[in-house]
């Protein structure tokens, strides 16, 4: 096919297209649909995949956890040998640090959370926060949560933690309601009755989803903590490797560490579980392989509606055309033309399906990234890319049927046909 030919074929797609317009904007409807839904949800997607691994990054990228119980789990559902597991110790950190030598080092850290009887309350004058994480931490804990990371004053020392001071480091919120336009740093509060002095304000983070994060925290030396909060048994555990050994080593020696400070028989099962910040991608990757599965069906059902229109349409072009064929075969045309005339037909009318899509697909990301800040949806090239390259598919797949049926009919049954 000569440039002018192909020239000529678009200009004839187009006028087609045009003379139709009410018949051509309901068949793309599906194709619209399809490609939108697949933009919209990829852009989002994409973006909380980029802010989960920000946030697993900060969370410490060479950071174990042991916890008596695995993380981000319902206790209430789990077996009864997992329930009934004994509780962390302070000395159980010591311990690891010293018996493993790709322990940088070990930092224990406790939580009061009590939202619902709301018994914790930070008070400075008439201004006052209930809904908060209370957490006991230890100097080191800012090293394994980078997340963590103080904007004004400092964070607790080794000589708090030592002599369990009444000191405490507060998030950006519980600074803002406390203390509106004041600087907090120096001021008392009161924690539930008792006089803190606060020595730092941590960088502002909302969490994720705007979830409860680090500006609804308020942390105090583990040594008052512990203190304080003497029911409190329950306890965590984070360990830095060395940047010398590898994560498994790290894993494999405190797994070996901890079986035997808690006297572990060798053919009995952990009675405590090691997890990294990598949980956190696991289980959104289990969250969203669901939605995708749902998008996937939907953005099928929405193109093989539109793939079903595209040949709809070009079958009722065949037949209201055949005259036309007649004469294009007469004065010449071969079969491969004729083919390619439809084909491209078919083609562009998926093809401006597809590009609505995109546009509307990325309306709705960047109207979703105004809207909800925490969800950075972000449309990728590469989305981009695939959207347009489906509904190209979708014109060739669907319109290539009637393509061949127009190229395939006769030339004199053609000239004959009313």
């Amino acid at each position: 096919m000569t440039r002018h030919e192909a020239l000529e074929n678009v200009s004839v797609a187009i006028e087609t297209l045009r003379a139709n317009k009410v018949r051509s904007s309901l068949t793309i409807l599906g194709i619209v649909v399809g490609v939108t839904t697949v933009i919209a949800v990829a852009s989002i997607i994409d973006g909380l995949n980029g802010e989960i691994k920000d946030r697993v990054s900060r969370l410490g990228s060479n950071t174990l956890f042991i916890t008596r119980i695995p993380p981000m789990q319902n206790t209430q559902r789990l077996p009864e040998k997992i329930r009934v597991r004994k509780y962390l110790e302070d000395e159980d950190a010591a311990f690891v640090a010293e018996a493993s030598p790709a322990v940088s080092y070990a930092t224990v850290f406790a939580n009061r959370i009590n939202f619902n009887e709301q018994t914790d309350e930070i008070r400075y004058g008439n201004a006052h926060v209930e809904r908060f994480f209370l957490r006991g931490v230890q100097p080191q804990y800012i090293n394994a949560f980078p997340l963590f990371a103080v904007e004004n004053g400092r964070f607790i020392s080794a000589f708090d933690e030592e002599h369990a001071r009444h000191v405490i480091v507060i998030g950006r919120s519980i600074a803002e309601s406390l203390f509106a336009n004041l600087d907090p740093l120096g001021k008392e509060v009161r924690l539930n009755g008792r006089l803190y002095e606060v020595i730092g304000v941590f960088e502002p983070d909302q969490g994720l989803f705007s979830a409860f994060g680090v500006d609804q925290f308020a942390c105090i030396p583990m040594s008052n903590f512990r203190k304080s909060f003497q029911d409190i048994r329950e306890r965590f555990i984070a360990v830095a490797g060395k940047k010398e050994f590898s994560m498994e080593t790290l894993k494999g020696q405190v797994d070996e560490a901890m079986r035997r400070k808690r006297h572990v028989p060798y053919n009995k099962e952990d009675d405590f579980d090691i997890s990294s910040p990598d949980f956190l991608t696991s289980l959104w990757n289990q969250l969203t392989g669901a939605l995708v599965l749902l998008t996937g069906i939907i953005s099928a059902v929405g193109l093989l509606v539109g793939g079903i229109g595209v040949m709809n349409i070009m079958l009722i072009s065949v037949t209201e055309r055949t005259a036309e064929i007649g004469v294009r075969k007469a004065v010449g045309a071969r079969r491969s033309d004729i083919r390619v005339q439809f084909l491209l037909e078919a083609t562009m009318l998926s093809c401006v399906g597809g590009v609505i899509g995109i546009l509307m697909g990325a309306l709705i990301a960047l109207l979703v990234r105004t809207v909800l800040p925490a969800i950075p949806a972000f449309v990728s090239p590469l989305w981009v890319i695939l959207g347009f390259t489906i509904s190209v598919g979708v014109g060739l797949f669907f319109g290539y049927y009637p393509a061949n049926r127009a190229a395939n009919l006769d030339p004199i049954v053609c000239l004959r046909y009313e």
